[in-house]
């Protein structure tokens, strides 16, 4: 991630995720004892899930965020970090309650890359389980904050198929000013 991603770090973007993000996304979706979290980034959502569920296993791709969140969740004993790509996820079929990822898809460089993703989480749930994710919508706004970085937003009107052809059974697509969520069931 480039520099300017070090605000999703900040206590400010916290309180987005906590006050505004999740109680949007998550409504009132029971996610389970086990949960993965796709992506946690700086772990803005990795610190209110993991104060509401059993335990939360968090997979980041990126060795500097892994390491930092490693460090800071070290002691809290419902949360796993795992140094880890989505895309090839080592965890056996079926073992998630549900899943989670936040703002977090449009730095997955390729559709084919987002739907391999997609579909490995879909492999590693129960049936039945919920996937919740959410995004920001497209703008010339976001663009200019991923200069030098990867950005590949989600349309989310392409979502409900690519959410069946990943391997979920329905799919629910939500916009609104904050960007997008769905919630869809393995």
């Amino acid at each position: 991630m480039n520099e300017a991603h070090k605000h999703c770090g900040s206590e400010e973007w916290r309180q987005r995720m906590r006050e505004v993000i999740l109680p949007w996304a998550l409504r009132d979706v029971q996610l389970g004892e086990d949960v993965l979290e796709v992506g946690p980034g700086y772990g803005a959502a990795t610190d209110v899930l993991s104060g509401s569920l059993p335990q939360l296993t968090s997979v980041e791709i990126d060795d500097e965020l892994a390491a930092m969140l490693t460090q800071r969740f070290e002691s809290v004993a419902n949360v796993r970090i795992v140094r880890g790509d989505a895309t090839a996820l080592d965890e056996p079929d079926g073992r998630f309650s549900g899943a989670v990822c936040f703002t977090m898809l449009h730095h997955v460089p390729t559709v084919e890359l987002q739907d391999r993703l997609l579909a490995e989480v879909a492999r590693v749930l129960r049936p039945g389980a919920p996937l919740v994710a959410s995004d920001s919508l497209a703008s010339e706004r976001l663009a200019a904050h991923h200069v030098g970085d990867t950005y590949n937003p989600v349309d989310p009107d392409t979502l409900p198929e690519r959410l069946r052809a990943a391997g979920f059974s329905r799919a629910e697509v939500r916009t609104g000013d904050i960007g997008w969520t769905c919630l869809a069931r393995r």
